[in-house]
């Protein structure tokens, strides 16, 4: 038991094991939301509190936002990209269609 400065009991991290880090993922992957006795029965058989499969959920589901966030980002960087791109297209061959049209004899 650590304990701080004025001999109150310290909170401390857990820390999980591979194989509890390994079972919490793939169950993420099945469903980002466990029920009571889900998260009772997964808490068991890993060796956990349910408080801690239960935080373990929150901060896992709060990443995995933020990284699909970053990718929805990303994405919507890379369409708009796109699109400029095939629109100054288009302008360039507006262009182009002039340069080729024939010349007027009377100009």
């Amino acid at each position: 038991i650590l304990l701080d400065k004025d001999g109150k009991r310290k909170h401390t991290r857990p820390t999980f094991s591979g194989q509890q880090i390994f079972a919490l993922e793939k169950t993420f992957e099945q469903t980002k939301y466990l029920a009571g006795p889900e998260r009772a029965r997964l808490a068991y058989s890993l060796g956990m509190t349910e408080s801690q499969v239960k935080v373990w959920f929150q901060n896992r589901r709060t990443k995995w936002r933020k990284k699909h966030a970053a990718e929805m980002a990303t994405a919507k960087k890379k369409q708009d990209s796109e699109t400029e791109r095939l629109k100054g297209a288009s302008e360039n061959e507006d262009e182009d269609d002039d340069y080729n049209k024939p010349l007027d004899p009377n100009s």
